[in-house]
């Protein structure tokens, strides 16, 4: 990765999530201090905090996924075009975020 390019992980993220990393962040990866700024309990920041790791983490496997650089190489070589490669990732990638538990 280069210096100016955003890891996709981040991208993957909403302004609220944004928002709680920079928090999390902020106070030190304390949860107790984060369940304060928040103004909600240490159980309710814990939760929020893993659905954040899982959704992570499914980003990444989701880059380093076989099959999804396997229909990239297919479109670059021209053997698939690029509609239906974005089609195949986007609806792969939403039974990737099924992974992710509430």
């Amino acid at each position: 990765m280069r210096m100016n390019e955003e890891p996709s992980w981040i991208s993957d993220l909403n302004d609220e999530e944004l928002e709680f990393v920079k928090c999390f962040i902020l106070s030190s990866g304390s949860i107790k201090k984060l369940a304060s700024i928040y103004s909600t309990s240490y159980p309710t920041i814990r939760k929020q905090l893993d659905k954040l790791i899982q959704k992570i983490r499914v980003g990444e496997r989701k880059e380093n996924d076989k099959i999804i650089r396997l229909i990239h190489q297919l479109e670059k070589e021209g053997k698939i075009d690029q509609e239906i490669a974005e089609t195949v990732v986007t609806e792969y990638g939403k039974s990737l975020n099924c992974l992710i538990t509430e």
